[in-house]
């Protein structure tokens, strides 16, 4: 494994982040396993070097933050690990119990804390843009959870170029802490980001940290089978994402090139991410041992240019998405 620092900041992190989306509560979504189910792929993720785990408290309505706190707390040394957690979307219809109001941050902080049982938070984001709150509010509770210890970093999730750079701004002129990294959409199936935030990103020293680098699936599997598994059957958010005319095309050009390599289409997925100047750490999900094992060994696996070009000839601008 491979470990650079997460941006502009000391803090380094695992080339693979262990997305924890996939260990819970199964009654939340069927695909999610359950703790003991879940134990062993942590086992195995810090065997292979991963110390980097990104989870969110709206993940199994909390059940995912106490499974990471506790096979963690059991598996590794605290110093030794990076964790990272997501405030932003709502546990109720009743007021106050979303959004990114001051109230609601320090709120859901001791509540993450609590459940992940640990005394910090190495990185905590908020996991969308707040439009029904100032992000002066915004930005100077954040800066205080760090100022009280409960967070070390700061991060952002999917928002627009020009939110993320008045966002840092506003922290900028207060003296209040600023964002560290960005978890946005980015994968060959859906390459927006590379317009605006990417470049910016590069220009500020953000860790960039990409959310669905296999595109649900669809990047590791042929055109055909692209809903071959339990969450493709169910999943009409990522049917919404990806169903445009270009993408059996780019699935093929994947497929190609994963076998003059003799390599995984999820592992060349992987690799053209990991390529891109900025990226810090793809967040990977594994509920099949293989897949995580797979993603590890993508790590080594060095795309030339012609292959790059092959991968991204296909791909036509679209529309925004993933920012809601």
């Amino acid at each position: 494994m491979e470990y650079v620092k997460l941006g502009y900041t000391g803090l380094e992190v695992s080339r693979l982040c262990l997305g924890m989306m996939s260990y819970g509560d199964p009654e939340w979504r069927s695909w999610v396993l359950g703790e003991e189910d879940a134990r062993p792929f942590i086992e195995r993720a810090l065997e292979l070097g991963i110390n980097y785990f990104d989870t969110a408290d709206i993940y199994s309505r909390g059940a995912s933050e106490e499974v990471t706190g506790r096979l963690l707390g059991e598996m590794a040394r605290r110093d030794e690990v990076v964790v990272a957690t997501k405030v932003y979307f709502p546990h109720s219809d009743r007021p106050n119990r979303g959004g990114l109001g001051r109230k609601h941050i320090l709120d859901s902080v001791r509540d993450s804390l609590r459940r992940l049982d640990l005394e910090y938070i190495d990185l905590y984001q908020i996991h969308r843009w707040d439009y029904g709150t100032p992000i002066e509010e915004t930005m100077e509770a954040l800066h205080d959870c760090v100022r009280a210890g409960y967070a070390r970093y700061i991060g952002a999730s999917s928002m627009y170029a020009y939110q993320f750079a008045r966002a840092q701004h506003v922290a900028d002129i207060n003296g209040w802490t600023r964002f560290v990294s960005m978890q946005n959409h980015w994968n060959l199936l859906y390459r927006e980001e590379e317009r605006e935030m990417v470049p910016l990103c590069r220009e500020e020293g953000i860790g960039l940290v990409p959310w669905s680098p296999l595109a649900r699936g669809y990047l590791a599997r042929p055109p055909a089978e692209r809903e071959a598994t339990e969450r493709g059957e169910t999943d009409d958010f990522s049917r919404r994402m990806y169903d445009f005319p270009e993408r059996e095309a780019i699935q093929r050009a994947v497929g190609e090139v994963a076998g003059a390599r003799g390599a995984t289409r999820a592992q060349v997925a992987l690799a053209w991410l990991l390529a891109r100047e900025g990226v810090t750490a793809p967040i990977i999900g594994a509920t099949k041992m293989n897949h995580l094992e797979e993603a590890v060994e993508a790590v080594d696996l060095d795309l030339d240019d012609e292959e790059i070009e092959r991968l991204e000839a296909p791909y036509r601008p679209r529309e925004i998405q993933g920012h809601s």
